[in-house]
Formats: structure tokens, sequence, C-alpha cells
């Protein structure tokens, strides 16, 4: 009977840590009580100030990068004083160009800006020019000369502007383009003697007797290339300002020889420009209307027209040059 009733307490325990155990592995089952089980894994608990500064990360800015600003300056003897307006303007706006590159007239201008001249300096230059005193008459004028000015006067001038100095010491880098008279090709003065460089650009055919330098002979480099653009890539530019003072071929009827030559430099000019003027980022042409190009007497009002044109543009230069800085350098080339 004894043993009979321990077999008895031994099942009923059995049986009630059968229960419990139940119990414990099905939460679910009526009248059970609930049993405390292993919480799951809480994420971390992020301090309100550290979640706020990850949540509001602000990238920092890329500090723009510098950007070499080419100048080119077109051709076209006395309609070249609108260069100097143009100058003036990117002066008084904080625009500095890197490179300066001229033919013809621009060579002229822009070797005395390259020079360290500001444009409160060319203004007066351009007031004081005497046209007589680089107008050196080639004698007798209609002998068997190629043109009726020799251009040394045009070289003295340049030179004395200067300060004597060779293309390679002045205070921008410099270039002057003009034509290989027996080639053809366009040759880009960089180095050597700044008013003869100045002078081969200027040699207009027919007008100024070609320049010799070396083996070569040279005239105007309006013949193969009326706004440098390309030249002012070539030297390092990676933003091009481009001047085209050419004439509009029906802005005006040709009347003096000069103005026959020049309109004929224009029109030869016009499909050459189609192809060098939208390699540049801006395009600069002064409303200089029926301006001749030995108007020497209206220099005011070429430095005047490009003065406004320029400051017309100036919010599409500075858009412009702004995009062309915060773009990274791969994608600006």
């Amino acid at each position: 009977m004894y043993l009979k009733r321990l077999i008895a307490c031994a099942l009923a325990a059995a049986l009630l840590a059968g229960c419990t155990t139940t119990a414990t592995n099905s939460p679910t089952a009526p009248g059970t009580p609930p049993v405390a089980a292993t919480a799951p894994a809480l994420p971390p608990v992020i301090p309100p100030a550290l979640a706020d500064s990850t949540a509001n990360v602000v990238p920092v800015p890329v500090a723009p990068r510098k950007v070499k600003i080419g100048l080119a300056l077109g051709g076209g003897a006395a309609r070249g004083f609108a260069h100097i307006g143009v100058i003036k303007a990117l002066e008084a706006n904080g625009i500095v160009p890197d490179i300066v590159v001229g033919t013809s007239a621009g060579s002229v201008v822009g070797a005395l800006y390259a020079a360290g001249n500001n444009a409160a300096t060319l203004q007066r230059l351009a007031y004081d020019m005497d046209e007589a005193a680089i107008s050196d008459w080639a004698l007798p004028l209609f002998g068997t000369k190629s043109g009726v000015l020799k251009g040394e006067a045009l070289q003295s001038y340049v030179n004395k502007a200067v300060r004597n100095r060779p293309i390679e010491k002045l205070k921008l880098p410099f270039g002057a383009v003009a034509a290989d008279l027996k080639t053809g090709q366009p040759i880009l003065f960089t180095r050597g003697n700044t008013g003869m460089a100045v002078r081969a650009s200027s040699a207009v055919p027919g007008v100024f007797q070609p320049v010799t330098i070396g083996s070569r002979t040279y005239v105007d480099g309006g013949l193969v290339a009326p706004v440098p653009v390309r030249f002012a890539k070539e030297m390092g530019a990676e933003f091009i300002i481009a001047v085209n003072i050419s004439t509009q071929t029906e802005a005006q009827a040709a009347v003096s020889s000069l103005e026959v030559i020049m309109q004929t430099f224009s029109i030869m000019g016009q499909r050459i420009n189609q192809y060098e003027l939208r390699d540049a980022d801006i395009v600069i042409q002064p409303p200089l209307g029926t301006m001749a190009s030995n108007d020497f007497a209206g220099r005011a009002r070429a430095m005047s027209a490009g003065e406004k044109s320029t400051l017309a543009a100036m919010a599409q230069i500075r858009q412009k040059l702004k995009a062309r800085r915060e773009a990274p350098a791969a994608a600006a080339q």
C-alpha cells in the first residue's frame, strides 16, 4: 500500500513538471500564467543629439578650381581700339586674363596689355597715339615695294611701350599670330622681339611690307586666324573670351584702297571665324557699325562700344566662368 502511494506521488510530480514545461514553451495555452522569456535583441538607442547630427550631414562644398582665362583679340586696324574698352570692362569686374593672344590690331593691344599696362594706361596711350608716328612711308610709294608702309615705326612704338622687353619677359603669357607668306601656314610668336612679332602680325598685304624673320617672311595673321581662339587654347587657356572686331560685309561700302583690302580680309575671314569662334566660351562683338579701318578719329567711340558690349555680356561671362570653375577638370575639357 505504501509502495502504491509512493508511485502515485511520483507520477503526480512528473505530470506537474510536464505541464509547467508545456506552459513555458506554449505561452498561448489557456489558463497558463505568463512566463518571462528572453527578449529579442533591440537596436541600440542613439542619443537625440547624435541622431540629429547624423541625419543632417551637409556635404562639404568643393572649392572652385583655378581656371586659366584666355583673351583672344581679333584684327581690324583702327577698330582695334575697341579691345581697350573690353579690357576696361573686364578689369572693372575683377576678371583678369591669364593668357593674351592677338592678331593684327589685336596683337598691338594685346602686347601692351600683357606688358602690365592696365585699362587706364591703355586708354591714355590710345588718346596719345599719333597715326603719323606709326606711318613710315616706303618711297617711292608705288615702286617695287610690296607695301606702302615699312612697319618699322610700329615695331619701335610697341617696343617702347613694353619697355623693350621680349615676349617671354612680359607680365602675362602673350602670343602674336602671323601668316607664313610662302606656305600660308599660321605661326604663333611666343618668344623674341615683341615689336617685331606685332609688326609681322599686322603686316596687311599691300599696306605694310612683309616682315622677314630668320629665313621666313610673314604677313598679317588675319589671313589665317582673324580671331585667334585656337591659339589661346594652344597656349593653355581653359576659358576663352574672344573679341571679334572685323567689319561686317553688309555694314559699309568700301571706298578707299585700304577699305577694299580690309573688306577683302573680312570676306575671307568670315568662313574661318565660323570655325574659330565656336570654340570660344564667350564671343564679344562690339557694335562698330560703319567705322572705317583707318578711322583713328573714332577711337573714343570704339573704346566705348567695346566697354558697353562687354558689360552687356557680363552676366553670361560670370555664369559660364562659375560653371567652369566648379566643374571637374576632366569634364571641363
